[in-house]
Protein backbone atom coordinates (compact mmCIF):
# COMPACT_ATOMS: atom_id res chain seq x y z
CA UNK A 1 0.00 0.00 0.00
CA UNK A 2 1.45 3.12 -0.97
CA UNK A 3 2.30 5.61 2.10
CA UNK A 4 -0.44 8.44 2.07
CA UNK A 5 -0.81 10.93 4.78
CA UNK A 6 -3.36 9.73 7.89
CA UNK A 7 -5.47 10.54 10.62
CA UNK A 8 -7.94 8.36 13.17
CA UNK A 9 -11.01 6.04 11.99
CA UNK A 10 -14.30 8.46 11.72
CA UNK A 11 -12.13 12.07 11.61
CA UNK A 12 -13.23 14.69 9.41
CA UNK A 13 -10.04 15.06 8.34
CA UNK A 14 -10.35 11.58 6.48
CA UNK A 15 -12.96 13.73 3.52
CA UNK A 16 -10.90 13.78 0.23
CA UNK A 17 -11.81 14.62 -3.21
CA UNK A 18 -10.69 12.41 -5.90
CA UNK A 19 -9.92 13.95 -9.77
CA UNK A 20 -11.67 11.17 -11.87
CA UNK A 21 -11.33 10.77 -15.38
CA UNK A 22 -12.16 7.34 -16.12
CA UNK A 23 -8.56 6.17 -16.73
CA UNK A 24 -7.08 3.27 -14.61
CA UNK A 25 -4.65 5.90 -12.55
CA UNK A 26 -7.40 8.26 -11.19
CA UNK A 27 -9.33 5.02 -10.56
CA UNK A 28 -7.10 3.56 -8.56
CA UNK A 29 -5.53 5.68 -6.65
CA UNK A 30 -9.37 6.43 -5.41
CA UNK A 31 -9.52 2.60 -4.42
CA UNK A 32 -6.17 2.93 -2.70
CA UNK A 33 -7.68 5.97 -0.61
CA UNK A 34 -10.47 4.22 0.18
CA UNK A 35 -8.82 0.83 1.69
CA UNK A 36 -6.58 3.34 3.52
CA UNK A 37 -10.18 4.64 5.31
CA UNK A 38 -10.49 7.46 3.79
CA UNK A 39 -14.19 9.11 3.19
CA UNK A 40 -13.69 9.55 -1.04
CA UNK A 41 -15.88 12.03 -3.20
CA UNK A 42 -15.15 11.52 -7.02
CA UNK A 43 -14.88 14.79 -8.78
CA UNK A 44 -14.64 14.58 -13.01
CA UNK A 45 -14.15 17.51 -14.90
CA UNK A 46 -16.23 17.66 -18.26
CA UNK A 47 -14.07 19.73 -20.53
CA UNK A 48 -14.10 21.04 -23.61
CA UNK A 49 -12.76 19.42 -26.65
CA UNK A 50 -11.73 19.73 -30.48
CA UNK A 51 -15.15 19.05 -32.93
CA UNK A 52 -13.53 16.17 -34.29
CA UNK A 53 -13.08 13.99 -31.22
CA UNK A 54 -16.38 11.55 -30.17
CA UNK A 55 -18.05 11.89 -26.74
CA UNK A 56 -16.61 9.31 -24.54
CA UNK A 57 -18.17 6.44 -23.34
CA UNK A 58 -19.51 6.86 -19.50
CA UNK A 59 -16.71 5.42 -17.76
CA UNK A 60 -16.25 7.61 -14.83
CA UNK A 61 -19.99 6.79 -13.61
CA UNK A 62 -19.21 2.72 -13.62
CA UNK A 63 -15.92 3.48 -11.59
CA UNK A 64 -17.92 5.81 -9.31
CA UNK A 65 -20.71 2.66 -8.80
CA UNK A 66 -17.99 -0.28 -8.90
CA UNK A 67 -15.97 1.96 -5.63
CA UNK A 68 -19.49 2.98 -4.32
CA UNK A 69 -18.32 6.49 -4.62
CA UNK A 70 -20.57 9.51 -4.09
CA UNK A 71 -19.77 11.37 -7.89
CA UNK A 72 -20.01 15.17 -8.73
CA UNK A 73 -19.73 16.22 -12.65
CA UNK A 74 -18.06 19.65 -12.72
CA UNK A 75 -19.16 21.62 -16.35
CA UNK A 76 -15.86 23.64 -16.93
CA UNK A 77 -16.17 23.32 -20.92
CA UNK A 78 -16.36 27.33 -21.51
CA UNK A 79 -13.78 27.81 -18.70
CA UNK A 80 -11.71 25.21 -19.96
CA UNK A 81 -11.81 26.48 -23.48
CA UNK A 82 -11.26 30.43 -22.57
CA UNK A 83 -8.13 29.32 -20.04
CA UNK A 84 -6.23 26.47 -21.46
CA UNK A 85 -7.34 26.13 -25.01
CA UNK A 86 -7.39 29.86 -26.36
CA UNK A 87 -3.59 30.66 -25.04
CA UNK A 88 -2.99 27.46 -26.45
CA UNK A 89 -4.20 28.66 -29.64
CA UNK A 90 -2.42 32.15 -29.41
CA UNK A 91 1.24 30.62 -28.44
CA UNK A 92 1.17 28.42 -31.67
CA UNK A 93 0.20 32.00 -33.42
CA UNK A 94 3.03 33.28 -31.70
CA UNK A 95 5.12 30.86 -33.26
CA UNK A 96 5.79 29.15 -29.73
CA UNK A 97 5.00 25.32 -29.19
CA UNK A 98 2.86 25.38 -25.56
CA UNK A 99 2.85 22.39 -23.06
CA UNK A 100 -1.15 23.17 -22.04
CA UNK A 101 -1.04 20.70 -18.86
CA UNK A 102 1.40 22.70 -16.86
CA UNK A 103 -0.55 25.66 -16.94
CA UNK A 104 -3.95 23.86 -16.82
CA UNK A 105 -2.73 21.56 -13.45
CA UNK A 106 -2.55 24.68 -10.91
CA UNK A 107 -5.15 26.95 -12.71
CA UNK A 108 -7.74 25.19 -13.93
CA UNK A 109 -7.70 21.57 -12.57
CA UNK A 110 -6.49 21.23 -9.42
CA UNK A 111 -7.94 24.94 -8.08
CA UNK A 112 -11.74 23.50 -9.36
CA UNK A 113 -10.84 20.10 -7.21
CA UNK A 114 -9.49 22.68 -4.05
CA UNK A 115 -12.92 24.58 -5.10
CA UNK A 116 -14.94 21.35 -4.60
CA UNK A 117 -13.42 19.84 -1.50
CA UNK A 118 -13.70 23.24 0.11
CA UNK A 119 -17.60 22.95 -0.74
CA UNK A 120 -17.63 19.39 0.79
CA UNK A 121 -15.44 20.33 3.65
CA UNK A 122 -12.67 18.22 2.77
CA UNK A 123 -9.06 19.08 3.86
CA UNK A 124 -7.55 16.69 1.43
CA UNK A 125 -7.73 16.48 -2.73
CA UNK A 126 -6.23 13.79 -4.71
CA UNK A 127 -5.18 12.54 -7.96
CA UNK A 128 -3.83 9.81 -10.46
CA UNK A 129 -0.55 11.86 -10.98
CA UNK A 130 2.60 9.77 -10.68
CA UNK A 131 4.71 12.06 -8.01
CA UNK A 132 5.02 12.23 -4.55
CA UNK A 133 5.05 15.28 -1.75
CA UNK A 134 7.03 15.34 1.14
CA UNK A 135 7.19 17.91 4.13
CA UNK A 136 10.26 19.27 4.94
CA UNK A 137 11.73 20.14 8.54
CA UNK A 138 11.05 23.62 7.69
CA UNK A 139 7.09 22.88 7.36
CA UNK A 140 6.92 23.58 3.33
CA UNK A 141 6.11 20.96 0.99
CA UNK A 142 8.38 19.44 -1.45
CA UNK A 143 7.16 17.82 -5.25
CA UNK A 144 9.54 14.82 -5.87
CA UNK A 145 9.51 11.77 -8.28
CA UNK A 146 7.49 9.35 -8.56
CA UNK A 147 9.16 5.70 -7.09
CA UNK A 148 8.36 3.87 -10.75
CA UNK A 149 10.27 6.46 -12.78
CA UNK A 150 9.24 5.29 -15.89
CA UNK A 151 5.61 6.72 -15.18
CA UNK A 152 7.07 9.91 -13.54
CA UNK A 153 4.53 12.62 -13.72
CA UNK A 154 6.28 15.63 -11.90
CA UNK A 155 7.33 17.66 -14.56
CA UNK A 156 3.58 18.10 -15.38
CA UNK A 157 3.32 19.18 -12.26
CA UNK A 158 6.11 21.25 -11.56
CA UNK A 159 3.86 24.92 -11.29
CA UNK A 160 1.42 23.99 -8.57
CA UNK A 161 1.77 26.03 -5.38
CA UNK A 162 2.58 25.12 -1.27
CA UNK A 163 -0.93 26.00 -1.04
CA UNK A 164 -2.05 22.87 -3.80
CA UNK A 165 0.40 20.78 -2.44
CA UNK A 166 -0.35 21.41 1.19
CA UNK A 167 -3.35 18.82 0.63
CA UNK A 168 -2.53 17.38 -1.88
CA UNK A 169 -2.85 13.05 -1.92
CA UNK A 170 -1.03 11.10 -4.32
CA UNK A 171 -1.93 7.49 -4.32
CA UNK A 172 0.31 6.44 -6.78
CA UNK A 173 3.49 8.00 -5.84
CA UNK A 174 5.00 4.86 -4.25
CA UNK A 175 3.71 1.93 -6.66
CA UNK A 176 6.52 0.26 -8.26
CA UNK A 177 5.45 0.12 -11.74
CA UNK A 178 2.02 0.24 -14.17
CA UNK A 179 1.55 -3.47 -13.73
CA UNK A 180 1.17 -2.51 -9.95
CA UNK A 181 -1.25 -0.42 -10.57
CA UNK A 182 -3.57 -2.69 -13.11
CA UNK A 183 -2.79 -5.46 -10.39
CA UNK A 184 -4.81 -3.54 -7.93
CA UNK A 185 -7.70 -2.37 -10.28
CA UNK A 186 -8.02 -6.41 -11.54
CA UNK A 187 -7.91 -7.33 -7.86
CA UNK A 188 -10.62 -4.60 -6.85
CA UNK A 189 -12.64 -5.41 -10.56
CA UNK A 190 -12.76 -2.40 -11.45
CA UNK A 191 -14.30 -2.00 -15.14
CA UNK A 192 -11.16 -0.51 -16.67
CA UNK A 193 -8.14 -2.42 -15.04
CA UNK A 194 -7.36 -3.26 -18.93
CA UNK A 195 -7.83 0.28 -20.45
CA UNK A 196 -5.15 1.80 -22.43
CA UNK A 197 -3.23 4.26 -21.55
CA UNK A 198 -3.42 8.27 -23.29
CA UNK A 199 -0.53 10.26 -24.06
CA UNK A 200 -2.99 12.71 -26.00
CA UNK A 201 -3.41 16.38 -25.22
CA UNK A 202 -7.35 15.85 -23.40
CA UNK A 203 -8.76 18.35 -26.00
CA UNK A 204 -7.53 16.38 -29.20
CA UNK A 205 -7.90 13.17 -28.02
CA UNK A 206 -5.41 11.09 -30.63
CA UNK A 207 -6.04 13.83 -32.90
CA UNK A 208 -3.94 15.62 -35.00
CA UNK A 209 -3.30 19.42 -33.49
CA UNK A 210 -3.09 20.96 -36.55
CA UNK A 211 -6.79 19.98 -37.77
CA UNK A 212 -7.64 22.07 -34.84
CA UNK A 213 -5.77 24.87 -35.52
CA UNK A 214 -7.25 25.04 -39.00
CA UNK A 215 -10.36 25.18 -38.11
CA UNK A 216 -10.06 27.84 -35.42
CA UNK A 217 -7.52 29.57 -36.34
CA UNK A 218 -7.41 29.77 -40.29
CA UNK A 219 -6.88 33.87 -40.36
CA UNK A 220 -3.63 33.12 -38.43
CA UNK A 221 -2.54 30.29 -40.84
CA UNK A 222 -0.43 32.60 -43.49
CA UNK A 223 1.75 30.95 -46.21
CA UNK A 224 5.76 32.43 -45.99
CA UNK A 225 8.83 31.45 -46.96
CA UNK A 226 11.07 28.60 -45.84
CA UNK A 227 14.42 30.04 -45.48
CA UNK A 228 17.89 28.63 -44.64
CA UNK A 229 20.72 29.65 -42.54
CA UNK A 230 21.82 32.08 -44.95
CA UNK A 231 18.38 33.43 -45.37
CA UNK A 232 17.89 32.29 -49.04
CA UNK A 233 14.67 30.57 -49.70
CA UNK A 234 14.24 26.82 -50.37
CA UNK A 235 10.63 26.63 -50.15
CA UNK A 236 7.27 27.72 -48.64
CA UNK A 237 5.30 26.67 -45.99
CA UNK A 238 1.51 26.80 -44.88
CA UNK A 239 1.60 28.88 -42.21
CA UNK A 240 3.50 28.91 -38.44
CA UNK A 241 1.38 27.56 -36.18
CA UNK A 242 1.85 24.07 -38.04
CA UNK A 243 5.58 23.69 -37.74
CA UNK A 244 7.56 23.47 -34.35
CA UNK A 245 11.19 23.05 -33.85
CA UNK A 246 12.94 20.12 -34.57
CA UNK A 247 10.54 18.91 -36.97
CA UNK A 248 11.60 17.36 -39.94
CA UNK A 249 8.75 15.58 -41.84
CA UNK A 250 5.67 17.75 -43.65
CA UNK A 251 8.20 20.36 -45.10
CA UNK A 252 7.80 19.55 -48.85
CA UNK A 253 11.89 20.10 -49.20
CA UNK A 254 14.03 17.88 -51.23
CA UNK A 255 17.41 18.64 -51.16
CA UNK A 256 19.03 15.45 -50.71
CA UNK A 257 20.01 16.21 -47.08
CA UNK A 258 17.52 16.00 -44.12
CA UNK A 259 16.64 19.26 -43.30
CA UNK A 260 14.65 20.36 -39.68
CA UNK A 261 12.70 23.07 -38.34
CA UNK A 262 15.27 25.86 -36.22
CA UNK A 263 13.10 28.38 -35.58
CA UNK A 264 9.67 30.22 -36.28
CA UNK A 265 10.20 34.11 -37.14
CA UNK A 266 6.33 35.45 -37.52
CA UNK A 267 7.68 39.02 -37.46
CA UNK A 268 8.35 38.19 -41.42
CA UNK A 269 6.37 35.05 -41.56
CA UNK A 270 9.85 32.96 -42.46
CA UNK A 271 10.39 29.18 -41.24
CA UNK A 272 14.26 29.04 -41.00
CA UNK A 273 15.79 25.25 -41.67
CA UNK A 274 18.88 23.41 -41.35
CA UNK A 275 20.82 20.27 -40.16
CA UNK A 276 20.68 18.42 -37.62
CA UNK A 277 23.58 19.96 -35.85
CA UNK A 278 22.25 23.58 -36.14
CA UNK A 279 19.30 22.33 -33.38
CA UNK A 280 21.65 21.99 -30.75
CA UNK A 281 22.22 24.28 -28.46
CA UNK A 282 24.65 25.29 -25.63
CA UNK A 283 21.82 27.77 -23.77
CA UNK A 284 18.37 29.20 -23.35
CA UNK A 285 16.50 31.76 -21.55
CA UNK A 286 13.37 31.48 -19.53
CA UNK A 287 10.61 33.17 -18.56
CA UNK A 288 7.67 32.90 -16.10
CA UNK A 289 10.01 31.12 -13.45
CA UNK A 290 8.55 29.18 -10.47
CA UNK A 291 9.67 27.32 -7.69
CA UNK A 292 8.32 24.54 -6.20
CA UNK A 293 9.26 25.95 -2.13
CA UNK A 294 8.61 29.57 -3.27
CA UNK A 295 12.10 30.44 -3.54
CA UNK A 296 15.25 29.64 -5.74
CA UNK A 297 18.07 27.43 -3.47
CA UNK A 298 20.65 30.44 -4.73
CA UNK A 299 20.79 33.13 -7.10
CA UNK A 300 22.89 30.59 -9.40
CA UNK A 301 22.74 27.02 -8.91
CA UNK A 302 23.19 23.55 -10.52
CA UNK A 303 20.76 21.09 -10.97
CA UNK A 304 19.31 19.04 -13.60
CA UNK A 305 17.30 20.10 -16.37
CA UNK A 306 14.76 18.20 -18.27
CA UNK A 307 13.67 20.23 -21.23
CA UNK A 308 10.89 18.24 -22.82
CA UNK A 309 8.42 15.53 -20.76
CA UNK A 310 9.90 12.65 -22.11
CA UNK A 311 13.77 13.93 -22.18
CA UNK A 312 16.60 12.63 -20.11
CA UNK A 313 17.61 15.11 -17.79
CA UNK A 314 21.16 16.51 -18.03
CA UNK A 315 23.53 18.72 -15.89
CA UNK A 316 23.01 22.56 -16.03
CA UNK A 317 23.57 25.95 -14.41
CA UNK A 318 20.48 28.34 -13.61
CA UNK A 319 21.12 32.16 -13.35
CA UNK A 320 18.34 34.21 -12.10
CA UNK A 321 17.58 37.19 -13.47
CA UNK A 322 14.87 39.81 -12.77
CA UNK A 323 11.46 39.54 -13.42
CA UNK A 324 10.83 36.03 -13.14
CA UNK A 325 13.69 35.28 -15.80
CA UNK A 326 17.05 33.19 -15.96
CA UNK A 327 19.53 32.03 -17.74
CA UNK A 328 20.36 28.34 -18.37
CA UNK A 329 23.63 26.60 -19.56
CA UNK A 330 23.87 23.25 -20.03
CA UNK A 331 26.78 21.04 -19.94
CA UNK A 332 26.19 19.29 -23.22
CA UNK A 333 24.27 20.69 -25.55
CA UNK A 334 20.63 19.78 -26.05
CA UNK A 335 18.99 19.42 -29.52
CA UNK A 336 15.60 21.08 -30.17
CA UNK A 337 14.72 23.68 -27.47
CA UNK A 338 11.31 24.80 -28.46
CA UNK A 339 10.31 28.12 -27.14
CA UNK A 340 7.19 27.87 -24.96
CA UNK A 341 8.30 24.42 -23.74
CA UNK A 342 8.77 23.89 -19.85
CA UNK A 343 12.59 23.43 -18.87
CA UNK A 344 11.83 21.65 -15.12
CA UNK A 345 15.25 21.27 -12.39
CA UNK A 346 16.11 18.64 -10.04
CA UNK A 347 17.84 18.48 -7.45
CA UNK A 348 18.07 14.60 -6.72
CA UNK A 349 14.47 13.31 -7.11
CA UNK A 350 13.24 16.67 -5.74
CA UNK A 351 11.88 19.27 -8.43
CA UNK A 352 13.01 22.75 -7.62
CA UNK A 353 10.86 24.42 -10.54
CA UNK A 354 11.34 25.47 -13.65
CA UNK A 355 10.37 27.97 -16.62
CA UNK A 356 9.16 28.68 -20.07
CA UNK A 357 11.63 28.61 -22.79
CA UNK A 358 11.29 32.30 -24.40
CA UNK A 359 14.47 32.36 -26.87
CA UNK A 360 17.03 29.61 -27.96
CA UNK A 361 20.29 31.94 -26.76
Amino acid sequence: MPRMHTHPQNSPLRRVVVGMSGGVDSAVAAALLLEAGFEVHGVTLQLWQAPFVAEPPPQVQAIADALQLPLTVLDLRERFFREVVVPWMEEYARGRTPNPCVSCNPSLKFAALLETADRLGAPWIATGHYARVTIEADGSVALRQARALQRDQSYMLYRLSQAQLTRLQLPLGEVADKAEVRAHAARLGLPNAGQSDSQDLCFLKGGDYRMLLQQLLPERLTPGPIVDRSGREIGRHAGLPLYTVGQRSGLGLALGTPYYVLELRPQDHALVVGPAEALLRTACRLENLTFVRGAPPAPGFDAEARIRYRAARTPAHLEIEPDQRARVTFETPQRGLAPGQSVVFYSGDEVLGGGLISSER
